[in-house]
């Protein structure tokens, strides 16, 4: 009978590598599974927004179609609170006319559905607006509030660019944070200052995010968001942001512009407080 010796050395090492080998394929296995979900999670991703994105308008009756389209919006909050840009509902409808303002609401089980709606709440400084819609409570988006926003960061955002001309249909587009830079910079000279820069200048700068994805007429007041889990980081802006940025609003450069949401966090605790 052979009896082998095994030093204590020897088998410390051995079970010692035994358990690096397993790590090994541990972490590898949990790399392969967290990476496998990613390329299909988009999808996933825009699934779950787009229930919760709103075509933002006004109705009226008399008219055709009676519905005219103004701009994006989403759900938040209590899911009866629609966040849009200001200027999207700056002109206020027609209430003599019989003119009212509603949203759309769009879903993959079920025709469109219209509700009405009210401006509860404006942040005319960054362009913000609040409203309160009737009926059901829709599923509201979550708000980004854990690491910051970085540039180089790839978003997304779901809206209605061009309105009509390419139907009411929920739209995304994706791309990534290219610059965070503030809303105004310095003219060239005095004579290229205009009312609304000189009130901005007054109302103090605040930091925008750039995007290299083009947005459309039609996009302003849209959720920007991360594509991994769809927290909503910034709204998108058309009008406001370009008139500072960009001379040229009928014809898309490529870089777009969204309002950081902690300026909507702002405002949705103003509503609160109320």
């Amino acid at each position: 009978m052979k009896f082998w010796l095994i030093s204590p050395c020897r088998s410390a090492f051995a079970a010692t590598l035994a358990v690096a080998r397993w790590l090994a394929g541990a972490l590898l296995a949990t790399s392969l599974l967290a990476a496998g979900p990613a390329a299909a999670e988009l999808p996933e991703v825009i699934d779950r927004v787009k229930p919760s994105v709103v075509v933002v308008g006004t109705h009226q009756l008399t008219r055709s179609p009676p519905f005219l389209m103004r701009g994006t919006g989403f759900v938040v909050g209590d899911g009866r609170l629609v966040a849009t840009n200001a200027h999207v509902v700056q002109e206020g409808p027609d209430l003599g006319a019989g003119e009212t303002l509603a949203v759309v609401v769009h879903s993959a089980t079920a025709a469109a559905q219209q509700r009405a709606a009210r401006v509860l709440l404006v942040d005319k400084a960054h362009d913000l607006a609040l409203l309160r819609i009737d009926g059901q409570p829709l599923p509201a988006l979550t708000l980004h509030d854990s690491d910051p926003v970085r540039e180089g960061q790839a978003v997304a955002f779901t809206g209605f660019p061009i309105g009509g001309a390419l139907g009411l249909s929920p739209v995304t587009h994706r791309g990534i944070i290219s610059a965070i830079t503030p809303i105004v910079l310095p003219s060239a000279n005095a004579r290229q200052l205009n009312a609304r820069v000189v009130q901005q200048i007054r109302n103090g700068s605040f930091d925008i995010y750039q995007l290299d994805a083009t947005a459309y007429p039609g996009n302003s007041g849209g959720p920007l968001y991360e594509t991994s889990r769809g927290e909503v980081i910034g709204i998108i802006n058309m009008v406001f942001v370009k008139e500072s940025k960009e001379s040229v609003l009928s014809k898309p450069s490529g870089i777009s512009f969204a309002i950081p949401i902690r300026y909507l966090r702002e405002l949705l605790a103003q509503q609160k407080a109320n």
